[in-house]
């Protein structure tokens, strides 16, 4: 049975370094034989996270409809943009509300077991590796599996061609790489 990978990036921008190099690592999945559904987050905001909030209102729809993709996929594929040295609020927000259990469910149910490949694009010189090593520590303590390698795409401004494909041969290689491990990934 095929991999089911759930992609999507921490970032909403339209044009997305981020998002379009996780389109070349979900192409890397595909061709490994995963069966990859690409979420576009500019349509699964969610509010900043409230615990105040949520215990008045309970979650959001779109909380509880994301968390419904999350269980039905058992592995993600995360681009993080890297703002400031760390990972973007969008992404920490989404994962915070995932985090949160519904009644009747486990925690960190959607998280628990599930398998991570990790990328990121920045148009700085580290291409965004250091947010990732944070978004590595967060899934890890979560329960998740996180690929120990992970693909940073540095001066992203410059990297990609018209097409939307690396330039670079090598990187491209290593971001289709990432999706292909994934996809291919056998824990014990």
């Amino acid at each position: 049975m095929p991999r089911k990978i759930l992609a999507f990036a921490g970032s909403a921008r339209r044009d997305s370094y981020n998002v379009r190099l996780l389109r070349l690592a979900i192409a890397g999945a595909r061709d490994a034989g995963a069966e990859v559904t690409l979420l576009d987050m500019d349509e699964h905001r969610f509010p900043i996270f409230d615990e105040d909030a949520e215990a008045r209102h309970g979650p959001p729809a779109e909380v509880t409809a994301f968390k419904s993709l999350m269980k039905a996929h058992d592995a993600f594929l995360i681009a993080s943009p890297e703002y400031n040295s760390t990972f973007s609020p969008l992404l920490k927000n989404t994962i915070d509300w995932a985090t949160r259990p519904a009644p009747g469910e486990k925690p960190l149910e959607c998280f628990r077991g599930k398998v991570a490949g990790l990328v990121s694009a920045s148009p700085g010189y580290y291409g965004g590796y250091r947010g990732l090593q944070q978004v590595r520590y967060v899934l890890g303590n979560i329960g998740v599996i996180v690929l120990p390698d992970m693909f940073a795409l540095p001066k992203a401004h410059e990297a990609f061609d018209a097409a939307g494909s690396l330039k670079d041969a090598k990187s491209l290689e290593m971001a289709r790489a990432i999706g292909a491990t994934l996809a291919k990934f056998q824990s014990a």
